[in-house]
């Protein structure tokens, strides 16, 4: 799990400046083929794939192969979210193979373990694994090669591959915990009662039962072949070995045996989706998210709302754009933390409303252009679909007093929901940082043939509890859940639901074809980056590399989806301002005149990766950031 604020050392204060911009890695070019990812291995995973024929979601699913197989931000227990550009239908398929909680997940379990939200780490973290089935969808209904094809890459590497420095020194700090799940020790302390206990930098790492998983399931599809199936059917031969067979039977006793929920049941019960997208038109550009499950939408609304101004005019990084976007993230975040959800467990979430453009202009004429709005709360969507809010009482509950009188600013009044300045730490705590953060990574790729896939998996990173002795690491995506209908109405835990996460792949179209595809990682800061990213691009004409690099904003002005049993762990912190250290003194000064509080650090962003279709050539631009071990390859 990637623990450290990332970011691009860049001093831009003014559009000007931009011409001049060097990035610190060269752009990324390809004519056949692009793929991208978060480890380096990964993408060469990818380019294997590419070079043996594959299409681009062959090589989407062997980099995310790849990557779980190799710990540092998922693990093969964790989950997939994806879009899909189809060049045959030109339509953007979502992909949701996001794991629900397990029988026995509810409200009233956890609190009766004294727990104010479901914990970040252990057996009872795990919702049910979601990347096996997420390969297995996306390969056998988009994909061209065999299973066995696509994952030759993973299963070299779980044969044994030298582990990064990264990935070791995660394993060696996390060694507490890990020692506490009997299948974790076993698999990821190979030096047991030494003074290093985790594998050394460079040194080859086996694992022999998650290779013995992956070989049940290129079995289990190779014998299907045999029997005369299809190479659909066989795929799905392989993916009920592992939700329904011998694996499913496996992973569910070692879970049982560490004190988690899922069970037998539960794994066959749960299935990879394809589902609509989510998506708004902004200045002539298609954007893609998925569904309210994720915090994608967030994205799309912030893009609402910042279409009724001239971000262009206000110059790059100025206090008036950064003040700008940070309103519009806090508008549409605080809807975020109270709306959002899995739409499948409800028949009133509103969408509709809060996807519209004159909801986006309500929202934007409370933006106050002198200071910050420490009270942002929650707005009113459902008039703006045709119906009443239903959940107003919660709102009050709280302290928000909706008001009807859109001229007045300020229209939610919170109570209840911020921490003071007082009780803030102006240098923001570690452990807050963390949770904020906290990792995942992307996978991007696109072909000559049109086809596009933005992934942005996670869950079982590091460290993790590995389910018996099938060698996957158990989600820790519980967490995401709430334990109270005053926090959020639709996402509190119940079992076979999905938790409303962070995760959160992009794709944009313009002119009916494919712009871009693109994802970072970072938790709660996912969205503001790519929101910052996309605005890079569309308002200031960055390539996809200096875009990847710049200096970002971001904003503490939200509920934390990740960690922290306290509520108080998670509240908004308002005015809570990190920028690039960069950031001249002028824009510092004006920021806080308006009242808010500033940190610095030398990298404000995760990893971004992207891929930009540019049409005029018939080539296309890949951006992978200038930190962290993102890495991409092109033909």
């Amino acid at each position: 799990m990637k623990k450290y604020i990332l970011g691009f050392v860049i001093t831009i204060a003014c559009v000007a400046n931009l011409k001049a911009q060097q990035t610190q890695k060269p752009p990324l070019h390809g004519k056949d083929w692009v793929a991208i990812t978060g480890k380096p291995l990964a993408a060469t995973a990818g380019s294997m794939v590419f070079q043996k024929g594959g299409n681009a979601v062959d090589a989407a699913c062997a980099m995310l192969a790849a990557t779980c197989t190799m710990w540092d931000v998922l693990s093969w227990g964790g989950e997939t979210q994806a879009l899909i550009y189809n060049p045959k239908t030109k339509k953007v398929i979502a992909i949701s193979a996001m794991g629900f909680a397990p029988t026995g997940a509810t409200p009233a379990f956890f609190k009766g373990k004294g727990f104010n939200y479901p914990p970040e780490y252990g057996p009872l973290a795990a919702t049910t694994p979601g990347t096996p089935g997420g390969i297995c969808l996306m390969l056998a209904n988009y994909g061209s090669m065999s299973l066995k094809e696509v994952l030759a890459p993973a299963m070299d590497l779980a044969a044994g591959y030298p582990i990064d420095a990264q990935t070791a020194n995660s394993i060696e700090r996390g060694k507490a915990l890990i020692k506490t799940w009997p299948y974790s020790k076993k698999v990821l302390l190979p030096h047991l009662g030494e003074k290093r206990e985790a594998p050394e930098a460079g040194e080859i790492f086996v694992q022999k039962d998650l290779l013995n998983t992956l070989q049940k399931m290129v079995d289990a599809e190779q014998a299907a072949l045999k029997q005369g199936k299809s190479r659909k059917e066989a795929i799905w031969a392989a993916y009920d070995r592992f939700y329904k067979g011998d694996i499913a039977d496996e992973f569910v006793r070692g879970v049982k045996e560490q004190g988690g929920l899922i069970t037998k049941e539960d794994l066959a019960n749960w299935k990879p989706v394809e589902e609509a997208t989510t998506h708004v038109n902004y200045k002539g550009i298609e954007v893609y998210k998925l569904q309210p499950w994720t915090q994608g939408p967030a994205l799309l609304q912030a893009l609402n709302i910042l279409e009724n101004f001239d971000l262009k005019g206000m110059g790059y990084n100025s206090a008036k754009y950064i003040h700008t976007v940070y309103q519009a993230m806090n508008l549409s975040f605080a809807d975020r933390d109270f709306y959002y959800g899995d739409p499948a467990f409800s028949t009133n979430q509103p969408m509709t409303g809060l996807l519209s453009k004159s909801y986006a202009k309500q929202r934007a004429s409370e933006i106050n252009w002198k200071a910050n709005n420490p009270n942002v709360g929650p707005g009113d969507p459902y008039p703006f679909e045709g119906k009443t809010n239903p959940y107003l009482n919660l709102l009050k509950s709280r302290g928000f007093t909706p008001n009807s009188d859109t001229t007045r600013k300020n229209t939610f009044l919170p109570a209840h929901d911020a921490i003071s300045k007082n009780e803030m730490n102006l240098n923001t705590d570690a452990a807050y940082m963390d949770r904020l953060w906290r990792g995942t990574t992307t996978v991007e790729s696109a072909d000559k043939e049109g086809w596009v896939v933005s992934i942005t998996p996670s869950g079982g990173w590091l460290p993790a509890v590995i389910a018996g002795n099938t060698g996957v690491g158990m989600s820790q995506r519980m967490q995401s859940f709430v334990l109270d209908s005053t926090i959020n109405p639709f996402n509190v835990v119940a079992p076979g639901k999905r938790p409303r996460v962070t995760l959160t792949p992009s794709i944009a179209m313009k002119d009916g074809k494919p712009m871009m595809a693109f994802g970072v990682q970072g938790g709660d800061t996912q969205d503001q980056n790519l929101l910052q990213f996309f605005l890079n691009v569309v308002e200031f004409g960055m390539t996809m590399q200096e875009a990847s690099e710049a200096a970002n904003i971001n904003t503490n002005q939200l509920w934390l989806s990740l960690g922290g049993n306290k509520v108080d762990d998670r509240k908004p912190r308002p005015g809570n301002l990190l920028l690039n250290n960069n950031v001249p003194d002028w824009v510092r000064k004006e920021l806080r005149a308006m009242g808010y509080t500033l940190s610095f650090e030398e990298r404000t962003s995760g990893p971004i990766n992207a891929i930009y279709f540019d049409w005029k050539h018939h080539s296309m631009w890949g951006g992978s950031s200038n930190h962290g071990e993102d890495y991409g390859i092109g033909w």
